[in-house]
């Protein structure tokens, strides 16, 4: 069985998978990641963090919604390590 890698939110506020809603999501399921690859932000009072992957591996999931609220150490993304 493959080991798997959550990255959690740092803070509260609002996730975002992409870095304007015109635009590409920073990654999808299936998309590899490399550590310090934004993978997705949070936005706090108008102020937006970039929150980067922690681990190498590839995207399994985005159990946090796009456009929703999280709270910190929520499940952002799952990633299966590389």
């Amino acid at each position: 069985m493959s080991a798997t890698h959550e990255i959690l939110s740092p803070l509260p506020g609002t996730f975002y998978r992409s870095p304007s809603p015109e635009a590409p999501p920073f990654k999808s399921e299936g998309d590899a990641v490399a550590v310090g690859d934004v993978i997705g932000l949070v936005e706090v009072m108008k102020q937006f963090s970039e929150i980067t992957a922690d681990a190498a591996g590839t995207v399994l999931s985005f159990p946090a919604p796009s456009g929703e609220p999280v709270d910190p150490g929520q499940v952002l993304a799952v990633l299966k390590l590389a």
